[in-house]
């Protein structure tokens, strides 16, 4: 699937709000759906490739020979899962990440959903 689809789906699980397709090397967003005033996905896609580099570097430092698969913020009214996209080369510095209203969403589907959605992207 493409971008716009995969956004489009990313939408369509139980309590999203928004979603992004990011370059953590960069920050910039490929594509977004959803958001609006209170959540600038942007912004909060540029904040969060800060996250993972900051994860990547103390697992460096830790000497851990592993992966992220995600990461997952919880907040009072919201989770913010960030997917790292992983297998193809090209792809090893993507990340999805998705803000899901806490009382509407199911994590466990939403992970599993969201892994899906990884695997069938093409970049």
């Amino acid at each position: 699937m493409n971008i716009d689809v995969a956004l489009k789906e990313a939408m369509s699980i139980a309590g999203a709000v928004g979603v992004a397709l990011v370059d953590y090397d960069s920050g910039m967003s490929l594509g977004t759906s959803g958001g609006g005033d209170w959540l600038n996905l942007e912004i909060a896609a540029a904040g969060n490739t800060e996250v993972i580099r900051s994860k990547l570097r103390v697992m460096a430092a830790l000497g851990l020979n592993d992966s992220i698969e995600d990461i997952l913020i919880t907040l009072h009214r919201q989770y913010h899962l960030i997917r790292l996209m992983g297998g193809v080369k090209s792809r090893g510095s993507l990340f999805l990440y998705l803000v899901l209203e806490r009382e509407a969403a199911n994590l466990a589907m939403a992970r599993h959903q969201l892994k899906r959605i990884e695997s069938d992207l093409q970049v």
